[in-house]
């Protein structure tokens, strides 16, 4: 690599002075881990541009890196110590569980270059998935209704409907039944 020609001045986040304040509030209000409140969270964070849904629970010491590139919808749980790290925009659909310590994923590095020049995917998080604890989403998947990233476990493929995957990398290790109530 040739870290001297590493240039990445094509990635604009935001506004540098708003980034800055993001910083701080995220680290007072959101990663740290002595406010529970949902509550709180939801505020800073839609003040701040993440598109946040009704019956959102955030568990104290979660990161995300710029809430204006987030979206969140109805009825989901976000886990303790989950870090969203979205340099590109994170998408996240209703009824969604990220438990605790996972990882959603958005940049990387070309290594076929000698420049490392950075890379940014969005992710996209459908109805009803699970992913698990200390799972990784790598950029640019696509985790399809009702599928599930078991603990531990790294995407770095869209995952199918209905299908529960395991490993680094993840595979479908079978279908996801889910049973009717009533």
């Amino acid at each position: 690599m040739k870290l001297d020609q590493y240039n990445n001045s094509w990635y604009r986040p935001g506004n540098i002075f708003i980034r800055i304040l993001w910083y701080f509030m995220n680290l007072i209000f959101i990663r740290n881990q002595w406010i529970p409140f949902s509550v709180i969270k939801r505020i800073i964070l839609r003040i701040f541009g993440a598109k946040i849904g009704k019956g959102v629970i955030i568990k104290p010491s979660v990161n995300i890196k710029y809430p204006w590139k987030l979206e969140i919808g109805n009825h989901v749980w976000i886990g303790e110590g989950v870090w969203i790290d979205n340099l590109g925009k994170v998408q996240i659909k209703d009824h969604v569980c990220i438990s605790q310590g996972a990882y959603l994923l958005t940049g990387n590095h070309n290594y076929k270059k000698l420049q490392f020049d950075l890379i940014v995917k969005d992710i996209v998080i459908e109805n009803g998935v699970w992913i698990g604890a200390k799972a990784i989403v790598c950029p640019g998947v696509k985790c399809n209704t009702n599928s599930i990233l078991t603990a531990g476990s790294v995407a770095v493929e869209n995952l199918d409907n209905d299908a529960i995957y395991q490993g680094n990398p993840a595979v479908e290790i079978r279908k996801r039944l889910i049973e009717n109530e009533g």
